[in-house]
């Protein structure tokens, strides 16, 4: 039983791996450098197969720091062409469009204007596979990261049916298939071996964020994270037999 039919959902938890890769890709992310926590190999595997990567991210960054002091403006404009830059690192010449919606750091909700804003993005661009935050994660701290997670599911939903949001004035447009990084219980996974360079080279455009989620003063410093990274996608890829995995909840009935 797939997961939206009503009834008693199926216990039994089967795994898919190596989606092909598909034409386009939309990543929607909480904050500037999520999408490459999240998905960066598998987003660079499929752009070196000639995927369009697309960004969406849905918060200003503006609270990406520990600085009092910091003029939070400026921060904010470093933090948009730094994302940048890691979406040109993710997918060179198959790197498509980065959208700001633009909401304060810390203050997300997955509200109708929100669903609005995302699921316009999802007509217009219309991505063959979206990803995003699983906002079902246990334990998770950052509300960003939870309502992120629910405006993409929202936004499908209202993206794949005509009768929400007319004013759009776009054809409806059904995704082939939804990823969920971070997931709680995911059941795909992605052979990034290859692709791990790309990833830290992305995650590294960040350089906003070298001290806050590096824990790295500067890039003389950034061997432990780099070490991290390398381990956490061994520790996903090795119950596979794979050199280095990312894992998600794909959806496919949509």
């Amino acid at each position: 039983m797939a997961a939206n039919e009503p009834g008693q959902p199926s216990l039994i938890t089967t795994w898919s791996s190596e989606q092909a890769a598909p034409a386009s890709a939309l990543a929607v992310g909480a904050h500037p450098d999520d999408v490459e926590f999240g998905a960066g190999g598998t987003l660079a595997k499929w752009a070196a197969a000639g995927c369009v990567v697309h960004h969406l991210v849905c918060t200003d960054g503006s609270k990406g720091t520990w600085d009092v002091a910091a003029d939070l403006s400026a921060l904010v404009a470093r933090r948009r062409e730094e994302q940048r830059e890691a979406a040109r690192r993710i997918a060179g010449p198959n790197a498509g469009e980065v959208r700001f919606l633009g909401r304060v750091d810390g203050d997300l909700v997955a509200d109708r204007q929100a669903v609005s804003d995302v699921a316009e993005i999802i007509r217009e661009l219309r991505p063959e596979v979206v990803m995003g935050h699983d906002p079902w994660k246990r334990y998770r701290l950052h509300p960003d990261h939870r309502h992120a997670g629910f405006l993409v599911c929202d936004a499908i939903v209202a993206a794949r049916d005509p009768h929400f949001f007319p004013e759009h004035g776009l054809a409806h447009h059904r995704p082939a298939a939804l990823f969920l990084w971070e997931a709680d219980a995911p059941n795909h996974v992605e052979d990034v071996t290859g692709f791990v360079d790309a990833k830290l080279a992305a995650l590294e455009a960040h350089e906003s964020q070298f001290e806050t989620t590096m824990h790295a003063a500067d890039a003389s410093e950034l061997g432990a994270f780099r070490d991290r990274i390398r381990g956490r996608l061994a520790e996903h890829g090795d119950p596979h037999g794979l050199a280095a995995a990312e894992v998600f909840a794909r959806l496919t009935d949509l």
